[in-house]
């Protein structure tokens, strides 16, 4: 049961306030020893720093509040309610550590779940630990049944922060554009109940101090993760070495997952959620992909648990008649007509027939640092040695999705090499078709790529490399109704971060409680 530890109304908005708002107002009702608010006085207490939140299993009554310190910490804990009835509940926070296999650092990472919440409310919350300054968030559960709300996306980020160079200098994290920061200033303009981050988050990989990229990357995206959840799928450059038996060890750190994976070593690398009617499935791809990519080259680790996993997922969501739209977000693409990575043929052999057989609607990624996105698709061109998708219509406004699959790159999230300015311009794309046995001079397995005619092709922006996409879910009135999800996305423009609209569109489909 909840520590029954309050702050009144007057206090919760205070923590919500300025920092020169007045003091924390503690409740007698609790254990003398341990209040629910500390307040500082300067020991020397390690902060709270990277404040985020993530679904639990029922979005609608489970989040959990998650922060790093850079050392132990006692008594970590999280303290919530609502504004009208002020912070009623105090839960512990687990902790996690790992220690980073280049510099030896041992990293804190605090997790606490909330549950038993109320559905479609809002909340605001509290991290803190003993002898620490509290941070504060607020966030709103999701609806539980069919209600409209708004989510977000984008891939390939990074962290607008500078670092120290292996010489002693100064420099900046891999790949790291003030796109990285103007882009969550760009998704609090929109204010979804969740975002989906689609990979690649922040390139800790490439950089000398791994520790300090984690921290920038937490220390930019708190300014929206602490107010709705950042679900987050493990691209190739989350792969780390020596960090864990498959490098994935930091990011399973980091984020608490809605995982039933029993596995620790796979605990949280793919897992999924419901909002609404939304059924979201988050998949690790190094898994099932051909293309070499991370500091190690992990294909095939889960032994195949990962895609029996999927379609155990896939077959149940679409058997529920309180779900209708099925969303897969994942990192490696399946399509691609960018001379860059390009399309994996292990992800259209593997996902492909599952994809076709349970009729996902969007599948969202990024790696490819562009916008792009599908016809909607099913089966493969006869004959096709690259198992190319083919397209079942030509519609790019309003699109049945009972008909078909739409898949979406969405790889503008602020890295620098941007691949906008790479794309075939013969209507062509290429696809990994195999990987050399041994890593080459670069130490990575040689891609052997195919061209193939992109006949699924639909959208494309040559002309901006950075934005991300929302959408906004209409349930329809009555059982059988028909269900839209509209779909906006946005550029975020050099170089002042303004948005723009690129393009709009919508999928439509009979409800499943018809």
């Amino acid at each position: 049961m909840p520590d029954k530890r309050t702050v009144s109304r007057r206090g919760a908005l205070g923590l919500l306030g300025a920092t020169a708002a007045a003091p924390l107002l503690g409740s007698a009702t609790a254990e003398a020893a341990t209040p629910a608010f500390v307040p500082s006085v300067g020991n020397g207490a390690t902060p709270v720093q990277g404040l985020h939140l993530t679904f639990g299993r029922d979005p609608s009554r489970q989040m959990v509040v998650s922060w790093i310190t850079e050392g132990s910490v006692r008594k970590p804990r999280v303290v919530y309610g609502t504004l009208e009835g002020g912070f009623g509940g105090c839960v512990d926070a687990d902790t996690k550590t790992y220690v980073d296999g280049t510099s030896g650092r041992t990293v804190h990472i605090h997790h606490a779940e909330l549950n038993r919440l109320r559905p479609n409310t809002q909340y605001m919350y509290a991290a803190q630990h003993d002898g620490a300054t509290p941070d504060a968030g607020a966030f709103r559960t999701a609806p539980s049944g069919r209600m409209p709300f708004t989510f977000t996306s984008f891939g390939d980020q990074s962290a607008p922060q500078v670092t120290w160079a292996a010489n002693g200098s100064v420099g900046l994290d891999a790949n790291s554009t003030p796109a990285t920061k103007d882009i969550v200033t760009g998704i609090e303009t929109v204010a979804p109940l969740f975002h989906l981050l689609n990979g690649d988050l922040c390139y800790a990989n490439l950089d000398v101090d791994r520790v300090r990229t984690w921290n920038n990357f937490f220390t930019n995206n708190t300014r929206s993760a602490r107010f709705r959840p950042w679900m987050p799928a493990a691209g190739n450059h989350e792969i780390e070495k020596q960090n864990g038996p498959i490098g994935l060890g930091a990011y399973q750190a980091y984020f608490q997952l809605p995982s039933t994976e029993t596995d620790p070593e796979l605990a949280g690398l793919w897992y999924s959620f419901t909002a609404g009617s939304v059924r979201v499935i988050v998949l690790q791809n190094d898994d099932n992909c051909l293309q070499d990519g991370g500091d190690v080259y992990i294909s095939g680790y889960s032994g195949g648990r990962q895609l029996a996993w999927l379609e155990r997922e896939l077959a149940a969501a679409r058997r529920s008649r309180d779900i209708d739209w099925l969303v897969v977000a994942m990192h490696q693409v399946m399509i691609s007509t960018s001379d860059a990575n390009g399309a994996d043929l292990g992800l259209r052999q593997k996902y492909g027939p599952l994809f076709d057989k349970y009729g996902v609607d969007l599948v969202l990624c990024g790696h490819e640092h562009d916008y792009e996105r599908s016809l909607a698709v099913r089966g493969v061109v006869s004959g096709s040695e690259t198992l190319t998708p083919n397209p079942v219509s030509s519609a790019t406004d309003n699109i049945d999705a009972t008909h078909g699959t739409v898949h979406m790159i969405l790889g503008g999230g602020g890295v620098s090499g941007t691949t906008n300015g790479s794309f075939f311009k013969d209507g062509t794309g290429k696809v990994v078709t195999a990987v050399s046995a041994t890593p080459g001079s670069n130490g990575k397995r040689t891609s052997t790529y195919v061209r193939e005619e992109a006949v699924w092709s639909a959208v494309r922006d040559l002309d901006h490399p950075y934005g991300f996409a929302a959408f906004t879910v209409d349930p329809g009135r009555r059982p059988g109704d028909t269900t839209t999800m509209h779909v906006t996305y946005y550029n975020v423009n050099k170089p002042h971060g303004d948005l723009s609209v690129f393009e709009k569109f919508s999928l439509h489909r009979r409800r499943s409680d018809g």
